[in-house]
């Protein structure tokens, strides 16, 4: 005889296939899977180390009566008398001024009933999502969205490109809406009913209780889901469906949440779109940003050497990078891509931060961490075509890190020499393309 949790796995992959046969149609009852199994595995997939939220609860007193507490979750969504808790907000760094974002930390029985419902309507939607998402989405990376603007870029020998800035999508994402959206594909009540106990459980920010009637909170854990949904018919399907029967050239679009390039064969179809996108993002309680947002003539550069008259090739800043036309080492017009400037400018600056406040830590522990860093940062940056931008910033690295050892102590200078030699001991991680072609 079948366990419970076997079950349970059968019956949400029965949906997850009939979702894939039947993409247009609305779900009627789906929290009958929302059980003890279902919990239990969002509790196993919620990270152990992530901090708490407003009632301080940690993993581990959570688990440490797991089954009861679970029980009791489970009652109170069945029952209808499950309360979402506000979010405790925190601001991070944004870019490299003064401005920040904004995140929601859930509490940690909230993130586990929000994973149970992610893993719920994840299978639904997936065979609805267009190709050109890439965003918070099983088996996508941001490194697939980077290559796939790149194929497209190279196949189609350039064109223009549509670089949009959405102003503040996640604090401005409008709920009604969304429910509506929603009601597309799915209409059980006792779900719906939980999206929007999120959407207004408010934000607690310096001890003061609020709740906005618009925006989801980014740190949730059903929040990207529900940003992928929202642009999926606002943009992708509208683009798929509407748009691209209605123009003449080709277009294309890559898409990481809200952060998204479109790309033309045709100027007079990209500056079409230009004016559209506004009009259309606005029906839906949204803002283009009009000084992010930008068209740049994305071709091959002038061909003669004398051609100072010319267009010169123009560049995008996509996903930390910045792509631009160069040539090879055959001399042929290719796609490169580097490190974006900004992305450069904050990487250092926070390791500067780090190396300041920790100049007095033991060396081995300063080595260990600093190492950890270089590799995260080689790790996602690490592209074919950035050795030059890898190389310099752990040059940076090692100067900063010098600048600082040398503060640590008044009476004795720490030259070079001091440095080198405490190089040999520690040394720093190589600058390694992880993801160069050239590489197995």
């Amino acid at each position: 005889m079948l366990s419970n949790s076997t079950n349970t796995s059968t019956k949400r992959q029965r949906i997850a296939e009939l979702a894939k046969q039947k993409p247009e149609m609305a779900f009627t009852s789906l929290n009958h899977l929302l059980d003890l199994d279902l919990l239990r595995e969002a509790f196993s997939r919620t990270p152990k180390d992530k901090a708490p939220g407003v009632d301080g609860q940690t993993y581990a007193e959570y688990a440490a009566n797991l089954e009861a507490n679970l029980q009791s979750l489970l009652a109170r969504v069945k029952s209808g008398t499950y309360h979402a808790p506000p979010v405790r907000r925190v601001h991070i760094p944004k870019g490299t001024g003064n401005e920040t974002r904004p995140i929601g930390i859930p509490t940690l029985e909230d993130k586990v009933l929000q994973r149970a419902v992610l893993l719920l309507l994840e299978p639904l939607y997936e065979p609805l999502f267009h190709a050109g998402s890439y965003g918070f989405r099983p088996g996508r990376s941001a490194h697939q969205a980077l290559e796939s603007l790149w194929k497209q870029l190279m196949d189609s020998t350039g064109g223009w490109l549509l670089d949009v800035d959405i102003r503040k999508f996640f604090d401005t994402l409008d709920h009604g809406h969304l429910q509506a959206l929603l009601r597309h594909r799915v209409r059980d009540g006792v779900l719906l009913r939980l999206i929007g106990k999120w959407l207004n459980a408010g934000v607690l920010e310096d001890g003061e209780l609020s709740h906005p009637d618009e925006g989801t909170p980014q740190g949730g854990v059903i929040s990207p889901l529900l940003a992928n949904i929202y642009l999926h018919y606002v943009l992708d399907a509208w683009l798929e469906e509407v748009v691209k029967p209605r123009i003449g050239g080709r277009v294309f679009l890559i898409r990481y949440a809200d952060d998204f390039v479109l790309g033309f064969t045709s100027e007079a179809d990209a500056r079409r779109l230009l004016e559209l996108l506004p009009q259309r993002f606005a029906k839906y309680g949204l803002t283009i940003h009009p000084d992010k947002t930008r068209l740049v003539r994305f071709r091959p550069g002038p061909v003669g050497r004398n051609s100072s008259d010319s267009p010169q090739p123009g560049t995008c800043d996509f996903l930390g990078f910045t792509h631009y036309w160069a040539r090879s080492r055959k001399g042929r017009w290719v796609v490169k891509r580097k490190t974006a400037t900004n992305r450069f400018t904050r990487a250092i600056r926070k390791m500067s931060e780090w190396c300041r406040f920790h100049r007095h830590t033991p060396l081995s522990d300063q080595h260990r961490t600093l190492s950890s860093k270089l590799r995260g940062h080689f790790q996602y940056y690490g592209i074919t075509g950035n050795s030059h931008a890898l190389s310099a910033f752990r040059h940076f690295v090692t100067r900063v890190w010098k600048n600082w050892l040398s503060r640590r102590n008044r009476e004795r200078s720490w030259t070079w020499s001091d440095h080198n030699r405490m190089l040999q001991r520690y040394p720093l991680p190589p600058a390694i393309a992880v993801h160069s072609t050239y590489r197995p």
